[in-house]
This record gives structure tokens, sequence and C-alpha cells, in this order.
């Protein structure tokens, strides 16, 4: 098989299990406080200096659109769970901060979706691929060589 066909297997491997595992995780997400889509925003301020980060680094980060990042953070922010200034550095932009409250809402959700995704990923693999698994995902993400 060639470099190219070998690559192509991969990547539809690769993508299957994506998508029938996010289908599990979906289904099984704790919804009671914040929606799958804002615990992704939530998770990725979450893991920033500060829990704070750029509206636009943000945007980089998920798998929604600039507009609908942009809602999706207006709709975190009236409820309490965010603040969202005006960049000092730059007036044409926003940083999004995630409250305290925003936070514990956040942690609540992460602890039962934590569980999930060690039902659905941990007991199909052992540690050792667990660690190879992150390690090539974040050789492809990061288009590391």
């Amino acid at each position: 098989m060639s470099n190219k066909a070998t690559a192509v297997v991969a990547w539809e491997s690769l993508f299957r299990a994506q998508v029938a595992v996010m289908r599990t995780l979906t289904h099984e997400f704790p919804a009671h406080d914040i929606s799958f889509n804002e615990y992704d925003v939530m998770f990725n301020i979450s893991r920033q200096p500060g829990r704070s980060l750029r509206l636009r680094d943000l945007n980089k980060h998920v798998l929604l659109t600039q507009p609908s990042v942009s809602r999706l953070v207006d709709r975190l922010v009236s409820r309490g769970f965010l603040d969202k200034i005006t960049d000092p550095s730059d007036g044409r932009g926003a940083i999004v901060t995630l409250t305290d409250a925003g936070y514990d809402a956040y942690r609540r959700v992460a602890v039962e979706h934590a569980e999930s995704i060690r039902q659905r990923v941990g007991t199909k693999l052992d540690t050792a691929e667990l660690t190879e698994l992150a390690r090539l995902c974040d050789k492809l993400r990061d288009g590391e060589s």
C-alpha cells in the first residue's frame, strides 16, 4: 500500500473513531447547566492563564463559526459565566474571562463529562495506548514532523 493510500486509510479510521466517540459523548453530555458548545468555550478559556482569552484566539480553538462564538459568548456573559471587556491593547478586539460562577458551572459539568470520557475511551485503551494516542493527536494538530 502506498504512503498516500495508508494516510487516507489512517485518516478515515481516525475520523470514524472521532465521530463515534463524539456521538456517544454528546448523547451522554450532562447539559443541566450548560450546553456542549458552551462547555467547549468554557473549557478552552479555563485552560488559559488568568482564565482569560482574546475572543479571536478563542475562535481558533473551537469548531464554531466566529459569529456563533460571539453569540454564545454573549449568552454566557448574560448568564454571569463570562466577563467580556474591550482589549486595552486593541480596541477592536475583546477579552473574555471565565467568572467564578462560570468556573463552578464548568467544573460541575466537567466531573460528569470526564466520567463519560473514561467510560468511552479509558476502558478501550490502556494507559500506554492513551499516552500514545494523545502524543499522535498532538503531533497531527501541531503539525510537528
